[in-house]
């Protein structure tokens, strides 16, 4: 066991090395750097390695062989129907590629770590008896946090846990589960596809209080997610996606948040609302009651109301959320982003000093087109903000020509070597998410809009419009708006008694006040 910044880590580092081929294993036993080892990737013909969170190294000068690969298979379990195999009564996982004939061509040798100590900083949130989502990219700690809940909630709360485990992940390989999820039982499931129909039994036939499952992934585990839910058990899952917005816009995985339905409201409404007719609402309540995403292992976003932050979420708002990080001494520092009226983004973060207050900043007024440069942020996101904002801007694939970089603040230390090449007068915005309303108001403060100009704008444009129509000139062509915006100005020409049409296509598409004879 060690002890690192106040963690205390169990690896069973010797049995994974004593599953490799010898002379791999004298190369890892005399590496001085062996407990930062992540994984050991053997590839038939090639070089094998073993990689590190800061390098790649090859253990040996000699390809791997059909040999060494029937050897490490011989030394775990059988694989089954998912290509994983393990180690008896360890975390390490063993994967495998094959080829058309079905025969071990690629290993893939995980080395698997139970971390204790991990789950203080939401240690409250998991004692509240709710179902909570674990949301994050792969290896950021998903499972390793799953496995310290199983323990914390079986064995300090007292909580009757069981553990549908998949692929042996959370509770390790073997029969007998490993002792990092404590007192909490573990049900092996034969076959990914019967992950639901496990779940389900685990409920009926084991009077769990705790459900703990890894990947949830199809719409029979959403259902089956929905039912232990609906039955009382506390779930405690992960999922595939980053942010609560992926999830609720996963065709097959919404329905674990709420499920998206269009509605169509009434002219009233739309009105009072300020939006189209037909909009998006939440269909039900959320299987999950809180949904937490994992920006790092110990930086993590609580959203503890999911209804609210969805409702939010589907008109365009920011919805209300904690940001919670470890600090250096240890503490878990707290952060309350409260819900807003309006659609809106995080301040700029500051990068080598630069940027740190993220001021507005216009493009040249000699230059027609704003080029924008996105990292990590949807470009269908993009180019509907861009349209609806009616900005002279077109997204880049250049970064170096970019008037504007736009990326996600989980991507601020690898985009960090880029930041440094840019020019003094290019812009760069880190938002918190990868959300239609963080890319609005991102686009928004870069160009200097108000809240209320762009509505504005297209309304005095239209009354100008008409004045000179009246006046007698002819037709008068006004700036490309989006489908709302032109509906105002239809309107407005309409109360004018004005004949007022639209041309051209999307997202040049913009009213004509007619003029002269047209009137």
């Amino acid at each position: 066991m060690d002890l690192r910044s106040g963690l205390t880590i169990e690896s069973d580092l010797e049995l994974f090395i004593s599953a490799l081929p010898s002379d791999l294993q004298e190369s890892l036993r005399g590496d001085p750097r062996g407990d930062a080892l992540l994984e050991v990737v053997m590839d038939l013909g090639r070089l094998p390695e073993a990689r590190y969170p800061d390098r790649i190294v090859a253990l040996r000068a000699t390809p791997v062989t059909e040999d060494d690969l029937r050897y490490v298979a011989s030394s775990v379990s059988a694989f089954g129907g998912d290509n994983r195999a393990g180690i008896e009564r360890t975390l390490h996982r063993i994967s495998a590629i094959r080829n058309r004939g079905g025969q071990i061509v690629g290993l893939t040798c995980r080395v698997g770590r139970a971390v204790y100590g991990t789950i203080d900083i939401i240690q409250d949130i998991v004692e509240t008896g709710k179902s909570i989502l674990l949301l994050g990219r792969p290896g950021i700690g998903k499972t390793t946090k799953l496995r310290e809940i199983a323990r914390v909630l079986a064995d300090t709360v007292n909580r009757r846990v069981v553990v549908v485990d998949t692929s042996n992940e959370i509770g390790g390989d073997g029969d007998i589960p490993h002792s990092a999820i404590g007192r909490a039982r573990r049900m092996q499931v034969p076959v990914p596809a019967a992950q639901h129909a496990v779940m389900i039994e685990a409920v009926e036939n084991h009077m769990p209080e705790v459900i703990i499952v890894d990947e949830i992934g199809t719409e029979e585990e959403a259902r089956a997610a929905r039912t232990i839910a609906e039955r009382g058990v506390q779930l405690v899952a992960t999922a595939h996606g980053n942010t609560l917005e992926n999830v609720l816009m996963n065709p097959t995985l919404s329905d674990l948040v709420g499920g998206v339905q269009a509605v169509t409201l009434g002219d009233d409404e739309a009105r009072r609302r300020g939006t189209q007719k037909t909009v998006l609402e939440r269909r039900a309540p959320p299987t999950f009651d809180i949904v937490i995403e994992m920006v790092e292992m110990d930086e993590l976003v609580v959203h503890e109301d999911v209804a609210q932050a969805v409702d939010a979420l589907l008109r365009g708002m920011e919805p209300p959320r904690e940001c919670r990080r470890r600090a250096a001494d240890g503490s878990v520092e707290r952060e309350r982003v409260v819900a807003t009226s309006e659609p809106t983004m995080l301040k700029g973060t500051a990068i080598a000093g630069r940027w740190a207050d993220a001021t507005p900043v216009a493009p040249d007024e000699g230059r027609r087109t704003a080029h924008v440069y996105a990292y990590g942020i949807s470009r269908d996101r993009l180019d509907q903000a861009i349209r609806e904002l009616g900005v002279a801007a077109r997204v880049t694939k250049d970064w170096k020509e970019a008037d504007l970089v736009v990326s996600l603040r989980a991507h601020q230390k690898r985009f960090r070597a880029k930041l440094r090449t840019l020019g003094p007068d290019t812009a760069v915005r880190f938002l918190r998410g990868n959300t239609y309303a963080q890319v609005y108001g991102c686009l928004r403060e870069f160009f200097s809009l108000s809240r209320e100009s762009t509505e504005e704008q297209a309304i005095e444009e239209a009354r100008t419009a008409i004045e000179r129509a009246i006046a007698g000139e002819s037709d008068i062509e006004l700036t490309p708006r989006n489908s709302y915006l032109r509906k105002l100005q239809h309107e407005l020409a309409s109360a004018y008694q004005i004949e007022s049409r639209s041309v051209g296509e999307e997202p040049r598409r913009r009213v004509v006040i007619a003029g002269g004879s047209g009137r």
